[in-house]
């Protein structure tokens, strides 16, 4: 059977179009995640660094850690953070830009 070489042209034409639409879409995704997480963390830093006491003694009662060791706790998860901000928001959204996206 003779396949239609001018229909599986335009079905690879489309294919890659959508794909390019889809890359340009998740570039998009990937800076606008990055740019709501990285507020979020500059947030979280201001109310811990603005309002340390009242945090403090507040998770203190609710999840019965000494107050001394929160502020160790409270900077591993902006360090976690901070780090799965990088690995799964920038690093992506700088590949995709320097690849043209």
């Amino acid at each position: 059977k003779v396949l239609n070489t001018e229909y599986n042209k335009d079905v690879y034409k489309t294919f890659v179009r959508n794909l390019m639409s889809t890359a340009i879409q998740l570039t998009a995704f990937l800076g606008w995640a990055s740019i709501l997480n990285i507020a979020l963390l500059c947030l979280s830093t201001l109310i811990f660094m603005l309002m340390r006491q009242t945090v403090t003694r507040v998770h203190s009662k609710m999840f019965s850690i000494p107050e001394l060791e929160l502020p160790l706790v409270y900077f591993k998860f902006l360090a976690y953070y901070k780090l799965l901000i990088w690995v799964f928001c920038l690093v992506p959204y700088i590949s995709m830009k320097c690849m043209g996206y």
